[in-house]
């Protein structure tokens, strides 16, 4: 990758923070981010700068001053127990406004290419058996996070023909890594503990992304003349069924997963009884995506295999409860 300047939102976040360590691998490309938090530590030779929460306002010339690229990573994300009162509105204030006004603000600046992290929630919430989602699908956002990313994407484009700054879409599925939360994070806690769980019987199939992988692509995108004003779905490449991912990840802990076999329609018809179908679906339902348009425009394949992505992950999970 030849010499770029680059600005890198969400430098404190999971995706964001890996981002920047790779970048900073290359003597030649330097890196600015915006960060909240001044205490948080990059790495050596990042330039920070303070910055407040993500809006409409936020005045990014300071950090946009001869900036090639811009990686937006930052975002309000998804969140399974919303407490905004208006859900929509609140996504729409970070995830639009605030992306569409530092994009207008790049542009002024000369920035040449701006690489928006959004969701394959804009494609939508599933997919039938056999299917998968395609980068260039007519989207269908179902909740608030989706239709807010889905939005901003629409602005971007806007934007991008009005001014010619190259616009690129990274939609990624769920990302795991050292470090991951959330639902990934519960999953190894359960299996390193030994519970038995109720997923033994689990015949979906599911995409999902490597923190390592999605990083690369990324880099990438950032160079590749084809990538520009193109919407890109991130994947490991190889799918996986609930069933088998709580094998493979028990296996790379050694704690073999005790899962019960339990039929997915009874699981499904409890959680709706308890209110908690989303988390249900998540866990039964089946979600692909097609990652060939990255292969044929960009030559890239995923670098890291999931079995191996999951045993850095595992690793991770059991030496940080060490220390």
């Amino acid at each position: 990758m030849r010499s770029k300047a680059f600005l890198v939102t969400g430098g404190s976040g999971f995706l964001g923070r890996a981002l920047i360590v790779r970048l900073a691998r290359f003597s030649d490309c330097s890196v600015v981010a915006p960060l909240r938090d001044q205490s948080v530590t990059l790495a050596m030779g990042v330039r920070t700068l303070p910055m407040g929460d993500l809006n409409g306002t936020n005045d990014w010339q300071a950090a946009l001053t001869g900036i090639e690229v811009v990686v937006h990573t930052a975002a309000r994300v998804h969140v399974m127990n919303e407490v905004a009162r208006d859900p929509l509105a609140a996504f729409r204030e970070v995830n639009v406004e605030a992306t569409l006004n530092l994009a207008r603000q790049a542009a002024k600046c000369g920035v040449k290419r701006f690489i928006f992290i959004s969701s394959i929630k804009v494609n939508g919430e599933g997919t039938e058996p056999g299917a998968a989602y395609h980068a260039d699908d007519l989207p269908s956002p179902i909740d608030p996070y989706g239709i807010s990313k889905l939005e901003a994407e629409q602005g971007l484009t806007t934007l991008a023909a009005a001014t010619g700054m190259e616009v690129v879409i990274i939609r990624p599925v769920l990302v795991y890594g050292p470090g991951v939360k959330a639902n990934f994070l519960s999953m190894m806690r359960w299996l390193h503990r030994g519970v038995p769980l109720p997923f033994g019987a689990i015949h979906n199939q599911r995409s999902l992304v490597a923190l390592d992988n999605l990083v690369d692509l990324i880099v990438t995108c950032s160079d590749h003349p084809a990538a520009a004003n193109q919407v890109f779905l991130a994947s490991d490449g190889q799918d996986v069924s609930t069933t088998d991912l709580l094998r493979k990840l028990g296996t790379c802990l050694g704690k073999p997963a005790r899962l019960l076999p339990v039929p997915a329609g009874l699981m499904s018809a409890a959680a709706t009884l308890l209110g908690r179908r989303a988390l249900a679906d998540r866990i039964l339902g089946s979600l692909r995506v097609d990652i060939s348009k990255n292969r044929q425009l960009l030559g890239w394949t995923p670098p890291v295999t999931l079995e191996q992505a999951l045993a850095v992950t595992a690793q991770h999970f059991l030496d940080s409860r060490k220390s």
